[in-house]
């Protein structure tokens, strides 16, 4: 078995605050699934149409105390799992550390398993986990029971601002937290990891300064980004199509809607840090 995935969020909020949110129902509910149920020691669930595999609650508890959740989660029949632990970084604010077993990248790029969806579905949790705290509204989650991704955010800033910071390299290597380096022209490339790095970037099929950035991904399919202005503000509009829809992205989506959490972040929170920060 490889080794455990490890996601680290910052979460502005005291410890005590963040460990009762993860596992008080009711905060559950808000910040990670349609459902949840938790009755410490013996029940602790979570399902719902942002769940993977979230027809019914798949998990049990293994432990908890003042600084740890952990449980086991069965997906695709293996029985993976999870767990929280929480670290005091500074007065008033926390950092979640997130240990997932069972996942491999090569799920990410065949579709294999739904495990492969993980990495991106705990980094939109996780998001959501600080937006809660901090008063925001959610960013939406991938709805794993559809095959139709479209997805409207609101962001406070200006069309043009927006865009130059969904198009520009540098920009967007801040705060998707990620190397990008793209040709942002009709034609030109969009790599992960840089030009040198991405043996097949996508390619941009559209580019209309302040209203529009399409993206062709090959297998996941066309990526639409579509802006519309109003009082200064931005509604931004994301769309995936062209995909095969008896195996729909949801990796994918999973990382563009954890990557706009932090994009209306990196325009909207005074002195912005990256929530998720390795």
């Amino acid at each position: 078995m490889t080794e455990p995935m490890i996601v680290h969020a910052r979460v502005q909020a005291p410890l005590k605050e963040v460990r009762q949110a993860l596992t008080d129902p009711a905060a559950m509910r808000i910040w990670l699934a349609e459902h949840a149920e938790v009755e410490l020691p013996d029940r602790f669930g979570f399902w719902g149409r942002t769940t993977p595999e979230g027809d019914a609650p798949h998990q049990s508890l293994l432990h908890a105390d003042e600084r740890t959740v952990r449980f086991t989660w069965v997906l695709d029949g293996e029985e993976t799992t999870t767990e929280f632990t929480l670290e005091e970084e500074s007065e008033g604010v926390t950092v979640v550390t997130l240990s997932q077993t069972h996942y491999d990248f090569q799920d990410v790029i065949t579709g294999k398993s739904i495990r492969g969806v993980l990495q991106t579905y705990w980094c939109q949790v996780l998001a959501n986990l600080a937006e809660h705290f901090e008063g925001r509204e959610l960013t939406p989650k991938v709805d794993f029971t559809t095959t139709e991704m479209r997805v409207d955010v609101t962001i406070d800033a200006s069309p043009s601002d927006v865009f130059a910071s969904i198009t520009d390299s540098e920009a967007v290597t801040k705060w998707f937290g990620f190397p990008i380096e793209i040709e942002p022209f009709v034609g030109g490339r969009f790599a992960m990891g840089g030009l040198a790095n991405d043996p097949s970037p996508a390619k941009v099929l559209e580019l209309e300064p302040g209203r529009k950035f399409s993206l062709d991904w090959g297998g996941p399919g066309v990526g639409t980004w579509e802006l519309e202005g109003s009082e200064g503000k931005t509604r931004l509009t994301l769309v995936q199509s062209g995909f095969d829809a008896q195996r729909p992205p949801y990796a994918a989506w999973g990382g563009f809607l954890s990557g706009v959490s932090e994009l209306r972040r990196y325009h909207e929170v005074p002195d912005w840090r990256p929530v998720i920060t390795a």
